[in-house]
């Protein structure tokens, strides 16, 4: 890996990645194979989404990502850390952040 590797360039990639698959819409698949895709879709928006609300760091060689998992109402918590601000909400298709239609 080399020297120049830029962890915010990395997350900012993975923020741009959640945005995308909240953008992509649902083929025209029905029954069995489009909950396949909507759960899939929910799986990567997740991901990326969580991973793009990250803090990175490199340290002695070794990458460190830190992510804030706790929720806004806990001691100290601050919910999500920037970012997308959405990755908890992944599995509803709704509005507040996850993928698409769920239908």
């Amino acid at each position: 890996m080399p020297d120049a590797f830029d962890v915010d360039a990395m997350i900012t990639r993975f923020r741009e990645r959640a945005a995308a698959v909240k953008r992509r819409g649902i083929p025209p698949v029905e029954g069995s194979e489009r909950r396949q895709i909507i759960r899939q879709m929910q799986l990567d928006f997740q991901d990326f989404a969580m991973i793009g609300d990250a803090t990175g760091s490199i340290e002695d060689g070794i990458l460190t990502l830190r992510l804030d998992l706790r929720s806004p109402g806990d001691a100290g918590g601050t919910g999500s850390g920037g970012g997308t601000g959405s990755a908890g909400s992944a599995g509803t298709g709704s509005d507040d952040g996850g993928p698409g239609p769920t239908t």
